[in-house]
This record gives structure tokens, C-alpha cells and sequence, in this order.
């Protein structure tokens, strides 16, 4: 059984039946800032495979699409688990501070609220927009004009559908070095149409996915914080503020809007070019953003070593295999040298379609286990085998030290041109008492 005391970290023994509420709610404040901007640069990965597969108007598309499909359904999923349910600009504000798309520090949003229908948010940095200015004018413009005006609106219409969000000013930045780079005001225009949502919306909905709850612990196993954002609008906020029963609640969400965000890119993908090339690019997306995901893992909980110990632990906090409600996963140490990792029968294997990273796992190999074994440890591979009992799938991990390295998946390499790949994520203050 889990310790009764709480990680600060995964340093120290492999704990088979570790949850997420088993760390400290600063460890869970670290996890949690991990998991946001994983979430966010798996685009990184997902959108240069569409372009060079697609064309680049497809890339252009398919990145405005997928977010209008997801983002309007983790918002208000974020808002009812955490108690801010509302239609004002608050709410807005309260979403974007815990939405994959705005990582806290990588996208440093800073908010004003003047009052329940009016507000303005800037970012003093901006990684997205550095990211992309090496590559000219015609990307910046795309980014910050031709993506972000319907998927702002459309996540701004998820909490009131007359929300508007507009620039005051935008890149390209002129000079050159201006900052805040962009600098926006929110707002709710009463005598505007209500904003039209994607079509997908109903289809995402539907899923198993979109409508499973997480699962949470009675109640704070660490004094402090808020139980939830039900008070007033924060600018400040961080995850620091809130308790710990709620930052594992939102630990599992964030993983949630990552699964929905991919879900809605190999949607899209499919709806255009068929099942199998949504596979295709779903596989190699998960394949760069899963080994990224367990570089910065190992290094965010001080998982210690390269061994299998060390392995097995990466494969229970990785994000993709949460929440436990919708991916029922479980790790064991089996030797010296070997482990195994299983799925029950659970909602992610019940979805009934292919569009998903887990809708690929079978009983072939698949290189996003082996991306993550490797990202620990080089000469690791996960190697389908029978599942027993309750298992539905399950693989051997096996660190074969007298075998040749695997060399790095070409995909984490998309991953790494983002300047999030290498981001130093900080602790800003202290946890609230």
C-alpha cells in the first residue's frame, strides 16, 4: 500500500500502488505545472506531421478545428470540478489559468478585471510567439491572428456565447522587441449573435471521455489551501493557492484536456483524409509528446536512476495513462530488470473508434511505450505479452543492458524545436496556508 506519508517527490522506492493523491500538494503544484505544459506542446509534435502529410492549409485548419472541438468542453469541465461556474469574464479569466493552452510561466498570462463584463489579459512572454518568429512573418500571423481569433472566441462562447476576445495589440511585433507581446480585452457584447461552436462539439461530447468524472480522496490529506476557485477572480493565482484534495482533482482534469485535445486532432484528421492516416498521425504525435513527457517527468519528481525501478515509476505519473477513472493502469516490478505494465477494461478502451493515442495499443509493439522506457533508459523495451486476470493488454519491460540503444524517436525531435521543451517551470511562492 501506498505510504501514509506524502511524496515530495518519487525519489526513493517504487511504490506499486501509488496515486497522484499520494505526493505533497508541492509536489502536486510541480506535477501539475508539468502536465499543463505538456498538454500545450503536443501541437509541437501533432501539427508539423499534418503539415508535411497534409499541406500546410491543411496544418492551418486542422490546428484551429481541434481546439475549437476541445477546448469549450474541458473549460466548462474545469469549472464545474473546481466550483466557478459562471458567464462573465471572471470565469473566463479562471478557466485560462488552468487550460493546457495558456502553461503557466511558458504563456505568462497577466489579467485586469475591471468589472463582471469587461477585463484585459497580456503576456510579457509568450513561448508560442518565440517559438515561431524565427520562422517569419506569414507563421506569426497565423498563430496569432488566423488561429487564435476563432479559438479565442470559441472558448471565450463556452462560458457565455456573447464573450468576445479582441486584440488591443498583436504580433508581429513592431519593434521588434516590444513587450507585452500581445496585450487583449474580454468583454460581453450584449448585442451581438451568439457564437456559433464547431460541429465536433456534440460528437466529443458523446464520448466516454468527455463525460467520465474523476475520481478524488475523501478528503485533504495536507492542511492548506482553497478546496476550490469558487471565490473571487485571482490575477495572481497559482497553483500554490489551492488544497490538496483540489490539486489533485486538478491534476487529472489536466490530463483529461490533453486526451480531449488529441482526441480532436485525429477527429479532424479523419474527418478529412480517413481512419487510417488519423491513426498514423495520432500514433507518431503520441510517440514525440510520451518521451518528452518522461524526460521532464524524471526530472520534475527526482526520479532517481535509469533501471527499472525508475521506469516503472515514469510510466505510473505519466499523464497519458491518467485519470485512473477513464485509464485503468497498473505497474509492477517483476526483477531485477524487468516490469510489467497492464490495462484493465476501462472507459479509454471502450470509446468504440480509433481516435485516440490508447484506441492504438494492441498486441503488436507500439513506439510511444517504447519511447517512454527509453526516454529513462536506452536499452528498455516494452514487449506485448498475455494479459492475465483483469488485464486486458499488458507488456513486459525488459532493460536489456547488452543491447543496443534505441535511438530517439524522430518525433521527439519536432518536440524539442519548441523552446517549451527545455522550459525551467518554478516555483513562484509559497503554498498558501
Amino acid at each position: 500500500m501506498a505510504s501514509e506519508s506524502l511524496r515530495s517527490s518519487y525519489a526513493g522506492d517504487f511504490d506499486p500502488e501509488l496515486r497522484l493523491a499520494d505526493f505533497s500538494r508541492q509536489a502536486l503544484c510541480h506535477l501539475g505545472r508539468e502536465y499543463l505544459l505538456i498538454g500545450h506542446l503536443q501541437d509541437r509534435v501533432g501539427l508539423p506531421l499534418a503539415g508535411q502529410k497534409l499541406g500546410a492549409d491543411a496544418m492551418l485548419q486542422l490546428s484551429i478545428e481541434e481546439w475549437m472541438g476541445a477546448s469549450p468542453i474541458y473549460s466548462l469541465r474545469m469549472q464545474r470540478l473546481l466550483g466557478f461556474e459562471g458567464d462573465d469574464v471572471a470565469t473566463v479569466f479562471k478557466n485560462l489559468q488552468l487550460d493546457i493552452g495558456a502553461p503557466p510561466q511558458f504563456m505568462d498570462f497577466q489579467f485586469r478585471l475591471d468589472h463582471p463584463g469587461y477585463g484585459e489579459f497580456w503576456l510579457p512572454h509568450c513561448g508560442a510567439l518565440l517559438d515561431v518568429e524565427p520562422f517569419g512573418e506569414k507563421r506569426v500571423k497565423q498563430m496569432c491572428h488566423d488561429i487564435e481569433d476563432p479559438t479565442f472566441d470559441a472558448t471565450a462562447a463556452a462560458t457565455n456565447p456573447r464573450m468576445k476576445m479582441r486584440p488591443i495589440h498583436r504580433p508581429p511585433r513592431n519593434p521588434a522587441d516590444r513587450t507585452p507581446h500581445c496585450r487583449w480585452r474580454v468583454f460581453i457584447d450584449e448585442e451581438s449573435a451568439p457564437y456559433p461552436q464547431h460541429p465536433n462539439l456534440p460528437i466529443l461530447r458523446a464520448t466516454e471521455l468527455a463525460k467520465r468524472a474523476i475520481e478524488l480522496p475523501e478528503a485533504d490529506r495536507e492542511p492548506g489551501g482553497w478546496p476550490d476557485y469558487s471565490g473571487p477572480f485571482d490575477p495572481g493565482f497559482q497553483l500554490e493557492d489551492l488544497s490538496h484534495r483540489a490539486l489533485v482533482a486538478v491534476g487529472q482534469e489536466v490530463a483529461v484536456q490533453t486526451h480531449l485535445l488529441a482526441r480532436s486532432f485525429m477527429h479532424c484528421i479523419a474527418q478529412r483524409e480517413g481512419d487510417e492516416v488519423a491513426a498514423e498521425l495520432g500514433r507518431r504525435q503520441w510517440t514525440g509528446i510520451a518521451a518528452l513527457a518522461a524526460h521532464r517527468l524524471t526530472r520534475a519528481l527526482a526520479i532517481e536512476g535509469d533501471g527499472i525501478d525508475a521506469i516503472a515509476k515514469v510510466f505510473q505519473v505519466h499523464p497519458h495513462f491518467q485519470p485512473r477513472s477513464y485509464v485503468d493502469l497498473r505497474v509492477e516490478v517483476t526483477g531485477s530488470d524487468s516490469a510489467r505494465i497492464s490495462l484493465g477494461d476501462c472507459p479509454a478502451l471502450a470509446e468504440g473508434d480509433g481516435y485516440s493515442w490508447l484506441a492504438g495499443l494492441g498486441v503488436a509493439p507500439h513506439p510511444a511505450l517504447d519511447a517512454i522506457a527509453g526516454a529513462v533508459n536506452s536499452r528498455a523495451r516494452c514487449h506485448p505479452v498475455d494479459a492475465r486476470g483483469p488485464a486486458r493488454l499488458a507488456w513486459d519491460v525488459i532493460l536489456d543492458r547488452a543491447s543496443a540503444p534505441q535511438d530517439e524517436p524522430p518525433e521527439l525531435a519536432l518536440a524539442r524545436i519548441s523552446r517549451g521543451a527545455a522550459f525551467e517551470l518554478e516555483q513562484r511562492r509559497p503554498l498558501r496556508s
